[in-house]
């Protein structure tokens, strides 16, 4: 990672809301390609996503231009795989006073196995108050993959964690765009199908709509602003044509 076009970086973009990028040249990934996790700066601050665990100490370091990785109060993911929470222990032990987030299904069938510490496990709609900011978690199974796959949706600043919805390849250099990110993601999951193409997904879709967010944080790319209801019933459209 020594060229400067693909250096971690951390960025604001959302009231309190940081993107992490830790990009991967193409040479070691054709094309490019960007890992990103999100932190909610707060009285109760959250990480959600931990990256692999390979990447835990860039993570860290970007983390701590912004508050101590110490003081993390919940460690939360959107499902089980390694950039989802492959540091998920390591962020643990070096924030003794966190826990993990995840839906009800992971911390039943993985998370309560993986670590010692007691997940707090949310149900669909279920809040947490972070202090300025209020998380809505969206259960979403099978959406794109894992039976345990759910969201969440911070009110305050209407940005939802999209997670793997709208990947995009390259390596993000973008923090946060306005652009065209739905032709390039439904390119790279026509190339390389990760969905699970759920009988449920097209309710799922509208459910997140509904939601009306003005950001998506995507784990893979640029995050997005604008129109997320749209954006997302394109998706589902996109879908039900595949």
């Amino acid at each position: 990672m020594n060229n400067t076009a693909t250096q971690p970086s951390i960025n604001e973009i959302a009231s309190g809301i940081y993107r992490i990028s830790i990009p991967v040249a193409p040479e070691y990934i054709p094309g490019g390609f960007s890992f990103n996790q999100f932190l909610v700066k707060d009285d109760q601050p959250l990480l959600f996503h931990t990256g692999p665990k390979k990447m835990f100490k860039a993570i860290c370091e970007q983390i701590e231009n912004v508050l101590p990785v110490s003081t993390l109060r919940y460690i939360a993911f959107s499902h089980m795989e390694g950039d989802e929470c492959g540091s998920l222990p390591e962020f643990l032990a070096a924030a003794p006073g966190a826990r993990p987030v995840c839906s009800e299904v992971a911390a039943m069938v993985s998370v309560r196995d993986l670590v010692d510490v007691e997940p707090l496990a949310m149900a669909d709609g279920q809040t947490l108050e972070l202090g300025h900011h209020t998380l809505v978690w969206q259960n979403t199974p099978h959406l794109p993959h894992g039976w345990e796959c759910g969201y969440f949706f911070d009110t305050t600043t209407k940005t939802l964690f999209c997670g793997d919805l709208f990947t995009q390849p390259g390596t993000g250099e973008h923090p946060l765009t306005q652009g065209d990110i739905l032709t390039s993601s439904e390119a790279l999951r026509r190339q390389r199908d990760y969905y699970a193409h759920g009988r449920n997904d097209p309710a799922l879709i509208e459910k997140l709509a509904q939601l009306q967010p003005a950001v998506l944080a995507c784990m893979h790319g640029s995050a997005w602003s604008g129109d997320g209801a749209s954006l997302l019933r394109k998706l589902g459209k996109s879908l039900a044509a595949a």
